[in-house]
């Protein structure tokens, strides 16, 4: 296709280098860096998880095991969120042309890979306990669940200003805490325990963070699973996309549209847009660029221009990638 290509290659020349120093000036990448807070949320959490098992295991409450179970999962969560923030600041190189920042998107799934093992673990004890009750020493786990919510609490402190810009960050922030409520209910449980004696509690209690656990990793696990799968972000509406594109000046067609995510915190668009007045010039692509990127937070677009209306592309069917 003569007529395709040629328009292509207009808009990686001038245009496309125009379009980069736009892109580059209002590109959404992560909130900031989050090393710190990373090393110390991680330090935080294995002491905490190391408090939690071994007086669990001494004071015999499935309770603050399955705590421990579960912070044990998010300090390896955010070992992987922080690997997967490192190294998605990489440069791209000439095989891996976007860079590392597909990591981030893996490190969300494996989080959320992490959590269902630990909540399968914990509820399959927890069961076991509730068939064959054991007394629980209160006073120790209510003493080291409350060291949980202190913690807990302070690290989801640590993430909460980049909670809305990238999926990791946010993943961080909900464990930390829901971590600290769940260490609340342990307190409770185990309090409850002492003043009533029922030895169900405890293990009922797991059972409930399991649940809690489930809910909060479910969301995790299905935006990850989505990006994995190239699927254009929640939230970004790609009739509205269309009907944008339609109606810019002398469009007559677009035809093999794609929105996905290249990162948590980045979306890329290609478009095959057709115009028969010819190619419209570096302002309608930077112009393009700058509406997408406000409207609909897409920095990094890729428009190709065709001409002739009765050409053929082989991308005109949508459901042709």
């Amino acid at each position: 296709m003569p007529a395709d290509q040629s328009q292509h290659s207009d808009l990686h020349g001038p245009a496309h280098d125009h379009y980069d120093h736009l892109h580059d000036a209002g590109h959404v990448h992560a909130p900031a860096d989050f090393g710190r807070a990373f090393a110390l949320g991680v330090a935080l959490n294995t002491a905490l998880v190391a408090a939690e098992g071994i007086y669990g295991y001494l004071g015999n409450s499935t309770a603050l095991m399955a705590d421990a179970g579960h912070n044990l999962g998010d300090v390896l969560g955010l070992i992987v969120a922080w690997s997967a923030s490192v190294a998605e600041k990489r440069a791209p190189t000439g095989r891996f042309t976007y860079g590392f920042r597909r990591t981030s998107i893996l490190a969300a799934l494996a989080n959320a890979v992490f959590l269902l093992i630990a909540i399968g673990a914990i509820g399959l004890e927890s069961v076991q306990r509730l068939l064959s009750p054991e007394p629980v020493a209160g006073v120790t786990v209510m003493i080291v669940a409350t060291i949980g919510i202190v913690i807990n609490g302070a690290t989801a402190l640590l993430f909460a200003r980049g909670r809305k810009g990238d999926i990791n960050i946010r993943g961080a922030f909900l464990h930390m805490a829901g971590d600290a409520m769940i260490s609340a209910g342990v307190v409770v449980a185990a309090g409850a325990t002492m003043l009533t004696g029922w030895l169900w509690l405890d293990p009922v209690t797991s059972l409930v963070i399991c649940i809690a656990i489930l809910w909060s990793t479910w969301g995790l696990l299905r935006a990850s699973l989505d990006m994995s799968l190239d699927a254009a972000p929640r939230g970004t509406d790609i009739g509205a996309v269309r009907r944008f594109l339609m109606e810019r000046p002398g469009v007559s067609k677009i035809h093999d549209l794609h929105v996905w995510p290249i990162s948590t915190t980045e979306t890329a668009m290609t478009c095959h847009v057709v115009m028969p007045a010819g190619h419209p010039g570096d302002d309608f692509l930077i112009e393009s660029a700058r509406m997408l990127r406000h409207s609909f937070k897409i920095g990094h677009v890729t428009l190709q221009i065709e001409v002739d209306e009765n050409n053929t592309c082989t991308l005109t069917p949508d459901e042709v990638v």
